[in-house]
């Protein structure tokens, strides 16, 4: 074999384990959310790979897990806090028993419209204050994402909180939705989320509470035919990375993960908004009835709540001052 033969070889060599050393060399990061491939949050993750990996180019490979593939939200929220996994989207009611000050918005009646409440997740100074324990937490917030308000549908049309009184209504787990519900006149009801709809159907309950998309995706508007809009709480999901994770990295490299974080949010705003309008018409057909509420005979009840949930926790008490300055 003559000279220039075998450094080509040579080369060619070289030039193969340098690929495949450069392909060894990504990192992988595991994304896992409970949601379907339709999902707004789904869609807003897609728009963070494709940002990471467009900026980044080889270093990173991201992975996206759906439907529970990585269990429930409570074991992923353990495995990133561990860094087994390094993102994904948490319900602030998930979070709030860990990270005190999440507690904020579980408070009913805490922001005056939707707007108010989209202006105040997207505000960066909220998310610091958030995410000022993340040392111990093991979890660093880099977004809000909505989830819409949160009203009452049931079998029979709410007008005004008086419309409430004893009938059984099923909520999420919480000391502050209990008495909530216990100043509303009615008796709650706490179950697992995937035992409402049979729950609706025998009767067991009179109605529940949530956004628009369960009358739909989860059925419940074959039993329940009114849907009214009295906006008792707007809890966001955050999408959160493990705190071992985002130190690791470089300056740069930071950088954009925060500025896919931020593409994200715009993205999971904009397909939650066409979400809830296309669940709206779809209810319709079902013989679903959307009712606007006299808001102030729900709120009156619940703002002497606010006093004694500050008092009780008052970690979230700078939040909620914050919070007002949006009023």
């Amino acid at each position: 074999m003559n000279l220039n033969k075998m450094v080509t070889i040579s080369v060619f060599i070289l030039s193969a384990l340098g690929v495949a050393f450069s392909a060894q060399a990504r990192i992988t990061i595991t994304i896992a959310h409970t949601h379907v491939e339709t999902h707004p949050e789904h869609k807003a993750f897609l728009a963070f790979k494709n940002h990471i990996e467009n900026k980044l180019e080889d270093k990173y490979e991201i992975q996206i897990y759906p439907n529970g593939l990585s269990g429930s939200n409570e074991r992923a929220f353990e495995l990133v806090k561990i860094n087994s996994i390094q993102f994904m989207a948490v319900s602030s009611s998930n979070i709030e028993n860990l990270a005190k000050n999440y507690a904020i918005f579980s408070i009913p009646y805490l922001f005056n419209s939707e707007e108010v409440f989209e202006k105040f997740i997207c505000d960066p100074e909220v998310l610091t204050e958030l995410g000022k324990n993340s040392d111990k937490d093991g979890f660093i917030p880099l977004a809000a994402f909505t989830a819409g308000t949160r009203n009452f549908y049931a079998k029979f049309p709410i007008y005004s909180v008086d419309d409430l009184k004893d009938k059984v209504i099923r909520i999420q787990t919480g000391r502050t939705n209990s008495l909530m519900m216990e100043a509303f006149g009615a008796n709650d009801y706490i179950m697992k989320f995937s035992d409402v709809y049979q729950a609706l159907k025998h009767d067991v309950i009179d109605g529940a509470e949530n956004n628009e998309l369960v009358l739909v995706d989860q059925k419940h508007g074959e039993f329940c035919k009114y849907y009214s809009y009295d906006g008792h709480q707007m809890i966001p999901d955050f999408l959160i990375g493990s705190r071992d994770f985002l130190k690791s990295l470089s300056d740069e490299d930071y950088a954009v993960f925060k500025e896919a974080a931020m593409e994200a949010q715009r993205v999971e705003f904009r397909e939650w908004k066409y979400r809830i309008n296309a669940a709206k018409e779809q209810a319709k057909t079902m013989g679903v009835n959307f009712i606007n509420v006299d808001v102030k005979s729900f709120r009156e009840k619940v703002l002497p709540l606010h006093e004694e949930l500050l008092e009780k926790n008052p970690e979230i008490r700078e939040l909620y001052e914050m919070a007002k300055k949006y009023h």
